[in-house]
């Protein structure tokens, strides 16, 4: 007992770490169920949106109850996908019902902003809709979050992915955090896979670890299609993501059975987007109209540097519905005002002191430089001071004789 204690302990201080091992060493949890609930609530967006609900007055503890309860409740669920109970599942059941419930109970506040752009993303490509909650295991409904490996926000994608289904990656866009735009790029993605394989089991499992290592396991299994046959076959990652999805169905569902509360979101619930044809920076936008920067950081996480390059294409603003006719009557103000950056537009070059210093490396590059002839002084005790011979200065000077005189300039090697 004890050791398993010391296990579970260390289990809860790993923050950023890209997959948490089970103590049996046969599966690994995906990385957002190992973020702590600290982790979580240091975000912008839930820092300062996402509070405990004071009317929520159930009991702070985890009821147990018979397997058959658990299979009964997940056979319920009006889902297409199947949604199998075993050893697995119920372990990851009782992951995010135990030590994850205050995690669940922040991304059930979060999702009521997430799981409308979600459906209607699924919707549109007629997938179920139980996909909804795919970014419970991927990132937790942290739109800003990179895993390890690179994978960045909600659905995290990436790089390479995210731009072949058209989201736009630079050093001030990720459209990979954008909500909206990462839901219908990954609906994209979630329909291709399942055209390839025609099984949701291996659509998740093909959507964590990559298309080519699915049909691996196939070969492997001899050319079974069932997940639960490859399942030996497959990275011990994949082996935890479909019983993790199937968790998160579940307590996403059946909170309250387990006495959890969801957060008392304070995003706004309906929005609207402005297209901006100019550069702005956050900080123009909340002086002049009055409203909350961190508001405009967890409607727009795409934007890195809170600058929304609109110079470079017309780009949009999302904004709380009942704010956009302020903004579009503030507008002028909103560019007139002077954003706080420290990028230059214009700056001044001392070109005449760049040319003088372009002229003495090209002497030093061309190892020359200039002797002033004292009196006494002739070709050959100048030529025999410097190394070198009386032809060549008179080739380096372009002298015809070898009469020189005093105080004359002459290049020398």
């Amino acid at each position: 007992m004890k050791k398993y204690l010391i296990i579970v302990s260390l289990l809860c201080t790993i923050i950023n770490h890209s997959w948490a091992q089970t103590e049996d060493d046969d599966i690994d949890f995906p990385e957002a169920m190992t973020y702590s609930i600290d982790s979580l609530l240091g975000q912008y967006m839930s820092k300062t949106f996402l509070a405990i609900d004071n009317d929520c007055q159930t009991k702070d503890e985890n009821p147990t109850f018979d397997t058959q309860v658990y299979i009964d409740r997940l056979h319920r669920m009006p889902t297409i996908m199947e949604m199998p109970h075993n050893e697995i599942v119920q372990e990851c059941i009782d992951r995010y019902t135990g030590r994850l419930r205050r995690s669940i109970s922040y991304m059930l506040g979060a999702s009521n902003f997430y799981m409308p752009v979600f459906e209607e993303a699924l919707d549109l490509y007629q997938l179920p809709l139980e996909l909804k909650y795919l970014p419970i295991i991927e990132s937790a409904l942290n739109p800003t979050v990179t895993s390890r490996a690179g994978a960045t926000g909600l659905w995290q994608f990436m790089l390479t992915t995210g731009k072949a289904y058209g989201l736009t990656v630079n050093s001030l866009v990720d459209e990979r955090r954008d909500p909206v735009k990462s839901s219908y790029a990954a609906a994209r993605y979630l329909r291709d896979l399942y055209n390839i394989f025609g099984d949701w089991n291996l659509v998740i499992a093909a959507y964590n670890c990559g298309p080519e290592t699915i049909n691996k396991a196939i070969r492997r299994s001899g050319g079974e299609r069932d997940y639960w046959k490859i399942y030996p076959y497959l990275p011990k990652e994949t082996r935890g993501y479909v019983p993790a999805f199937i968790a998160a169905n579940y307590a996403m569902t059946y909170y309250c059975e387990h006495n959890i509360c969801p957060m008392e979101s304070k995003l706004p619930t309906k929005t609207d987007t402005v297209m901006v044809d100019r550069n702005l920076n956050f900080s123009q936008i909340a002086d002049v109209c009055g409203f909350d920067i961190n508001m405009l950081r967890a409607l727009n996480p795409a934007y890195k540097r809170d600058v929304v390059p609109g110079a470079t294409s017309p780009s949009p603003i999302r904004l709380p519905i009942s704010d956009v006719a302020l903004f579009i009557d503030n507008q002028d103000s909103i560019y007139a005002m002077t954003a706080n950056t420290d990028k230059r537009m214009v700056v001044e070059v001392d070109n005449a002191t760049v040319k003088k210093e372009q002229r003495t490396t090209n002497r030093k590059k061309l190892g020359t430089q200039r002797h002033k002839v004292r009196k006494g002084e002739n070709l050959g005790s100048i030529a025999k001071k410097y190394g070198t011979t009386i032809s060549k200065l008179k080739s380096l000077n372009g002298l015809r004789s070898s009469n020189i005189r005093a105080g004359q300039q002459i290049r020398v090697r």
